[in-house]
């Protein structure tokens, strides 16, 4: 069989060699992803920190910013290769904005050492940074929250929802002493993706957390300034207890869901009743 026409080879080997071009400038381009920082603060966290760090093999960057721990949370850090900053306490909201503005890279992912990233998560946070062009401004994950080991579905526990994935050129978090929460200026996509939580460890830790947040609540009620009577602490504890146990279905997880709804009564009731004794003998010592 005789040789292929000089031309016709050129021709040949022309679009070979662009079709390899153009593969490799694919892969490179491939490789080009995001890179993804992780903004997370802590206090204490020795016993819940190391199974947040494991479950984020997908980071690019890890801060922590410490304030105050006085057990090895920040050695723990150090050991998983974490940047750490001590910062004193400014309040949930000013404290995260510090650690996100603090990160090395915009595409930012904020979390509480007791949350976990899941495989599947993580597998759609990497999806996300291989199309810069197609960003959004922030994306938002349903929450799974464990309670005694196992996933609490009822209570106003699931889906809640979050925003935790930003972009941090492209919003800043709220002011809030309480409930705080990412304002994104630009669309937030709905992610089919969660995290674990693992907030509470028992019933303590509860009650903890309605005495703190209650007071907070209370002192985000004196910026507004609004006249409450005796009435409405009573009406929204009951109201609570009965969204949370009935409407909400905790009565469907047993013993727990009748302690969650009621301490979330006992945290609506006290949130008011805190601002009535603020505005009754004007402290602010709650």
């Amino acid at each position: 069989m005789g040789s292929m026409p000089a031309p016709l080879t050129r021709y040949f080997s022309f679009h070979i060699l662009s079709g390899i071009f153009i593969a490799k400038l694919r892969h490179f381009r491939h490789g080009l992803r995001m890179k993804v920082s992780v903004a997370i603060i802590t206090r204490n966290e020795a016993s819940r920190l190391p199974n947040c760090l494991e479950s984020l093999t997908f980071a690019d960057d890890i801060l922590v910013v410490d304030s105050g721990s006085s057990d090895p949370t920040v050695s723990i850090a150090e050991e998983f290769g974490c940047r750490v900053l001590s910062e004193a306490w400014r309040g949930y909201a000013k404290q995260k904005q510090f650690a996100v503005d603090n990160c090395l890279y915009d595409l930012v992912l904020i979390l509480d050492a007791d949350e976990r990233i899941p495989l599947e998560t993580a597998e759609g946070i990497k999806g996300i940074t291989q199309n810069e062009n197609q960003l959004c401004a922030a994306y938002s994950f349903s929450r799974k929250n464990f309670f005694h080991n196992r996933w609490i579905r009822h209570c106003g526990w699931w889906p809640d929802r979050i925003v935790r994935l930003v972009d941090r050129r492209r919003g800043q978090f709220s002011d809030r002493l309480v409930h705080e929460q990412w304002l994104a200026r630009g669309p937030v996509k709905a992610l089919d993706f969660s995290i674990e939580h693992y907030s509470f460890r028992n019933y303590s830790d509860l009650i903890h957390k309605m005495e703190a947040y209650s007071s907070l609540s209370a002192l985000e009620m004196l910026r507004k300034r609004k006249r409450v009577g005796w009435l409405p602490p009573i009406t929204h504890g009951v109201w609570m207890f009965l969204r949370t146990y009935l409407l909400e279905r905790g009565f469907l997880e047993g013993f727990d869901g009748l302690v969650i709804s009621i301490l979330n009564a006992g945290g609506s009731f006290l949130k008011y009743a805190k601002y009535r004794e603020i505005r009754s003998d004007g402290s602010s010592g709650v």
